[in-house]
């Protein structure tokens, strides 16, 4: 089968949709699929098959930045497809008339249109600027075979922007190293992995850890992984609280270090407060055999986290230390949670979600070839 990516943002980046992308896209040529990625202005060469189509710019949307495309030559576009003549169109969801319309509009009548949607607005403007671009693409929209959402307040959310019904498939994650001990038993570390902004929660997860160690009479250290234009703030906070000693920065981690940083957690924690319909760290960290993996609780984090005891508002100091204490204090519980997030995890298994998506494809090839017949 000949598949290809069709992203507006650009590949070069390792945000949630990016890595969608990647991780699909390598596991489906490990099963001997040809793979192509039709994306906006990139310029990676660790990737094959890679077509910067698009000349793109950078914008927030949705506590985020990223780029969309501003300019797409339709001659380099037809020139792909006509070479290519691709079985698969894989469309990421929400996607701009400037790019990935274009692609749809110009493929040909073989190929059949799948599409992931992402995104769990933020705020009101992100809802309406959704809704906004669904207008703008409606035409496009017609073109869809059928439709996958990376969770089910995707989906719900899909439903309303786009009036598509689709199907749940979560995220995959690659399961790499899985029998790894780490070290965790042997001393409490907190782990947060993410960008330093404030949809992220790292200020109030600053906070509640200062509040833990205040009142817990036990030795734990805190790491934060990633890097963001509230560094700064990052950094005079954690002095102004006096537990510069006690808190290490790494800056940005490549894949590997990530790995290594949450297999040696006791609790990895994302304290994100909204913005997100899945959350591929959440997973990442379970795959990694982290300790307890906690979550702040908005619709994309419940989706994948499930429990309301690995769950808190990251805002309520008080609850948010609380739910790392119970983690950090009870070997037992931290034990449990971990083999039930162990058995959780399996089924974000790239293996898993990979053939769920091949199904979807070959449903849509089959579907289109019945409907040319009639």
């Amino acid at each position: 089968m000949k598949i290809a990516f069709v992203l507006d943002d650009t590949l070069d980046s390792t945000d949630g949709v990016q890595q969608y992308v990647i991780t699909l896209g390598e596991w489906l040529s490990s099963k001997g699929h040809i793979v192509h990625y039709l994306v906006g202005q990139s310029r990676r060469t660790d990737i094959d098959n890679v077509h910067s189509l698009a000349k793109n710019i950078p914008i927030r949307f949705n506590r985020n930045k990223l780029s969309i495309p501003l300019f797409s030559s339709l001659r380099s576009i037809k020139s792909v497809l006509e070479e290519q003549n691709f079985d698969i169109a894989h469309v990421q969801l929400p996607y701009s008339p400037m790019f990935a319309s274009r692609v749809i509009k110009c493929l040909g009548s073989n190929t059949a249109v799948i599409g992931t949607f992402h995104i769990l607005p933020y705020s009101r403007r992100e809802k309406y600027g959704t809704k906004a671009l669904a207008l703008l693409v409606s035409k496009s929209n017609k073109r869809f075979d059928s439709l996958i959402s990376v969770s089910e307040p995707a989906r719900k959310f899909s439903k309303s922007t786009f009036n598509i019904d689709s199907k749940v498939i979560p995220n995959p994650v690659y399961f790499k190293n899985k029998h790894k001990k780490s070290n965790r038993y042997d001393s409490n570390h907190i782990v947060y992995l993410g960008r330093l902004v404030k949809r992220k929660g790292v200020i109030y997860l600053i906070h509640a850890y200062k509040q833990l160690i205040d009142t817990i009479d036990q030795d734990v250290k805190l790491t934060i992984c990633g890097d963001g234009p509230m560094k700064n703030d990052v950094i005079k906070l954690i002095s102004e609280l006096g537990i510069t000693d006690r808190v290490k920065l790494t800056g940005f981690v490549s894949e590997e270090e990530k790995y290594r940083y949450l297999n040696m957690a006791t609790v990895a924690v994302f304290p994100s407060i909204g913005g997100e319909s899945f959350g591929i760290v959440l997973t990442e960290a379970m795959a990694a055999n982290a300790g307890a993996v906690v979550g702040g609780d908005n619709p994309g984090y419940r989706s994948v986290l499930e429990n309301d005891d690995v769950l808190f508002n990251p805002k309520n100091y008080h609850q948010f230390s609380q739910c790392l204490a119970k983690f950090i204090t009870n070997p037992d519980k931290l034990q449990s949670v971990h083999l039930r997030q162990q058995k959780q995890v399996k089924k974000f298994d790239v293996n898993i979600v990979g053939n769920e998506v091949l199904t979807v494809y070959k449903e849509a090839i089959a579907n289109r070839n019945k409907s040319k017949h009639n």
